[in-house]
């Protein structure tokens, strides 16, 4: 039996923008059962998405994909995904988060809660990552120099596309570092 991956998207991209489309690829290359989870109601509005009221409108859409999937699923998260962080540490799941909302004190304090591995993937020029807070958060970092909350980068449009590779890279030395999947006989 495959292992089951949940993939978020972000507020502006769903789950087939590239980030989560090739890290849940990813994941799917190595057995995984990737379930898309686009979200089913509207995310709210900005500013307000930066509300620790936020993963509770998370909470109620993920939560039932979990329950009906049960066991350990892993989840990859983009951006407004990263508020599932607190759902992952409650149900000791393991996670990339893409771009995560490290500015924001709840979704910190959820990763902070973790007790299985998680990966987080952020770019130096994005608002809203925190490298020493990731790196104090967990070993698993994978930070892109000069990307933004996009991971695109400066110069031509191959370099960013660059970089989309080094993130599947990322994901694949991490899934390696965690025995993901753990296959039927573990």
């Amino acid at each position: 039996m495959a292992d089951d991956v949940v993939v978020l998207p972000g507020r502006m991209g769903g789950t087939l923008s590239p980030l989560p489309l090739y890290t849940g690829d990813v994941a799917e290359s190595r057995g995984g059962t990737v379930h898309r989870h686009d979200w089913v109601s509207t995310p709210p509005a900005f500013p307000g998405i930066l509300e620790p009221a936020t993963v509770d409108w998370v909470r109620a859409e993920v939560t039932p994909l979990l329950d009906k999937l049960g066991g350990r699923p892993l989840l990859i998260g983009k951006s407004l995904g990263t508020n599932a962080a607190a759902l992952a540490a409650e149900r000791d799941l393991p996670a990339i988060w893409l771009t995560p909302l490290l500015n924001l004190p709840h979704v910190v304090a959820a990763l902070g809660r973790a007790t299985a591995p998680f990966l987080l993937i952020g770019g130096t020029a994005d608002q809203y990552w925190d490298g020493e807070a990731a790196r104090r958060l967990t070993p698993h970092v994978f930070e892109v120099p000069d990307g933004d909350h996009g991971l695109y980068v400066p110069g031509p449009v191959t370099a960013s596309i660059a970089v989309l590779s080094q993130v599947v890279g990322a994901a694949t030395e991490f899934f390696d570092e965690i025995s993901w999947p753990t296959g039927p006989t573990r």
